[in-house]
């Protein structure tokens, strides 16, 4: 038996940038219009939080529709009555967290299980230097977490690992707090946050530095102005059907619209050296955000090797790589992804335990993994351990018609992509 794809979709909005915009149009003076916004639960989250703290925002429209939020500026924002619930987004509180630091009140942050074991003391130092205090009511270096803003002085960070959350957590608390801000890490980490923040007239200048990568902020002292945005696809979400069409056996399938930030698409190069047939055509750009679509056709895979310099860019896609690696030709061997311990799961484990359970020859590395591609049926159950990325990445695996693979949490795809079982439904013949 065979699987076919064909035919065209859209995947829904960029996740990072929705929850950027709902912060930034909450933060700006006038009214902000967004279109094709994630509706998916941690985007969910943001708006909540932002709700909480007195600001007018929405409900997120399902289908991609316009959302308007007016707002007077972080000036307007309040105290909130009881702690914010970040649900289980990790971007929620860190970035919450940058703007928060800025304002003369006090708040507290928690979350659910999974979100109250990841540290979040690499933010909250950093803030405490510029002026924040904070205090902590649980686990240490865990929410829930109170931060009490105020006065901000400037400061200059130097991160020892590549992170968007950190990174943008200063810029947002040099934007709320009006003070220059300086940022270096290792390796240049997705910029989205950057490229809204330039797009509303911030002054940023970004550069290699000292081996590394820098951004410098200069705020000004004027409330920003209201954005007018149309989100991009999300590439972590047009990633499971890359996967897919090229897993297939025949037929060819076109993802339009889709965000090809290039500090995001690291997975397409990695693609292109296992012999992945994806061609980026239609180039336009969106806010400051290249968009493309992919037309994807089907490939015979071989191993590749992924190191510390590529993860960056591909973090979020080191799930739905170790799948396709399940059926490339060799050993595969991913490194420098200790990150990935600390995500809604122990995503490290969690993909190598769920490999093995499938019949795959998989190792746990101490910061990475190694997958050994087979061709043979792939049989077992998948346990998602209430992750996303995990569950939509078996997901494909599962939807190969030689297989036998049965998830035990669909449901939690709807973290970051509501509708992903019905769209896979939908393209595959």
């Amino acid at each position: 038996m065979k699987l076919s794809v064909t035919g065209e979709l859209r995947v829904p909005g960029d996740k990072s940038i929705t929850h950027r915009a709902l912060m930034l149009a909450a933060a700006a003076k006038g009214e902000s219009r967004l279109a094709g916004l994630l509706s998916g639960a941690d985007c969910q989250s943001t708006a909540s939080a932002l709700r909480a703290l007195g600001c007018a925002v929405s409900p997120i429209p399902a289908d991609g529709g316009e959302l308007r939020i007016g707002s007077a500026g972080l000036e307007e924002w309040r105290a909130p009555a009881g702690w914010i619930d970040c649900g289980n987004s990790g971007t929620t509180a860190r970035l919450l967290l940058g703007l928060l630091a800025g304002r003369p009140f006090s708040a507290t942050l928690t979350g659910d299980a999974s979100l109250r074991g990841r540290p979040m003391r690499r933010v909250s130092q950093p803030l405490a230097e510029m002026g924040a205090r904070f205090h902590e009511r649980g686990e240490a270096d865990r929410l829930p977490l109170t931060i009490h803003g105020g006065v901000l002085r400037n400061h200059e960070h130097r991160s020892e690992m590549a992170s968007a959350q950190v990174k943008s957590a200063m810029l947002l608390a040099g934007v709320s707090g009006a003070v220059p801000v300086r940022v270096h890490e290792p390796i240049q980490s997705r910029d989205h946050t950057e490229r809204l923040l330039r797009s509303l007239g911030v002054e940023l200048l970004q550069e290699a530095s000292d081996g590394g990568w820098m951004v410098a902020l200069n705020p000004s002292t004027e409330t920003l102005p209201p954005l007018d945005l149309q989100v991009p696809g999300d590439f972590s979400s047009a990633a499971f059907f890359i996967a897919l069409a090229t897993l297939a056996s025949a037929g060819d399938l076109c993802i339009r619209g889709a965000g090809v930030n290039p500090t995001r698409t690291g997975l397409l190069p990695v693609l292109g050296r296992m012999g992945a047939n994806v061609a980026v055509t239609n180039l336009d750009e969106h806010g400051g955000e290249p968009t493309a679509d992919l037309l994807v056709r089907p490939a015979a895979l071989r191993a590749a090797n992924v190191g510390a310099a590529e993860i960056p860019s591909l973090i979020d896609e080191v799930p739905v790589l170790a799948v396709m690696a399940a059926r490339a030709d060799g050993d595969t061997i991913i490194t420098g992804a200790a990150e990935l311990r600390l995500k809604e799961s122990d995503r490290l484990y969690t993909i190598v335990r769920n490999l093995r359970a499938i019949g795959v020859d998989a190792e746990e590395l101490p910061d990475g993994l190694a997958v050994r591609g087979t061709g043979r049926p792939l049989v077992g159950a998948v346990e998602t351990r209430g992750d996303h990325r995990i569950a939509m990445a078996f997901g494909v695996l599962a939807a190969l018609p030689e297989n036998q693979i049965e998830i035990d949490d669909a449901a939690a795809a709807g973290v970051s992509f509501p509708g992903f079982w019905e769209l896979l439904r939908r393209v595959v013949k």
